[in-house]
């Protein structure tokens, strides 16, 4: 493996993000097996869902190529672009989602670790949201799983003191739920997330 890496920023308004799609559903796919996601996914669905990140402008992937292969990427796209299920709470809270930015999801291969990539994906995603002038906070929101889960690793240690040392802090408050297929189920089910949340 080399040591050469690349980040580039792509919009919802870049033909390459269409040519990234498979790529990105299969890096996905791959990292999200892992605890605590356990998720059984499928290009297809994969597929589907990344369709919201082309379909919106505003959206953005912050990419990282590793010898010229995709690695790892983050994605975001203001909040009122995501779904009514993760609009909800802040609608609840009195929180118009217009002035939200929404980071969906930032995913790494275990090899490219450790190598200040993942602040990089943050630092960019929040400059990405600064720029379009209208969002005052940054969210993104965690599985919430229960410490005695039966396929938690005993050497798991979770992203909470990373993501404060970024400036974020959990929002306990800014609950919801999103569904999708574990390994070890035969159907999908809801699952708890928790927000996050850093001004911009």
């Amino acid at each position: 493996m080399g040591d050469v890496i690349e980040i580039r920023v792509l919009t919802g308004r870049d033909a390459e993000l269409r040519a990234c799609v498979d790529d990105l559903a299969r890096l996905r796919i791959t990292v999200f097996r892992d605890f605590p996601y356990l998720y059984d996914g499928s290009l297809d669905y994969e597929r589907n869902y990344l369709r919201t990140y082309l379909e919106c402008p505003d959206s953005v992937v912050v990419l990282a190529l590793g010898e010229g292969e995709i690695v790892g990427a983050s994605t975001g796209l203001p909040l009122d672009a995501e779904t009514t299920e993760f609009q909800a709470p802040f609608r609840a809270a009195g929180i118009d989602p217009a002035t939200v930015f929404y980071g969906g999801e930032s995913v790494l291969l275990p090899a490219w670790r450790g190598r200040g990539i993942y602040r990089a994906f943050f630092e960019r995603r929040e400059a990405h949201a600064r720029s379009l002038g209208r969002c005052c906070r940054m969210v993104f929101c965690a599985v919430v799983r229960a410490d005695d889960h039966p396929r938690r690793p005993p050497d798991y240690v979770p992203l909470d003191a990373v993501w404060e040392r970024f400036g974020y802090r959990r929002r306990a408050d800014l609950v919801t739920e999103y569904e999708w297929q574990d390994l070890d189920e035969q159907a999908p089910s809801a699952k708890p997330m928790v927000f996050w949340e850093k001004a911009l």
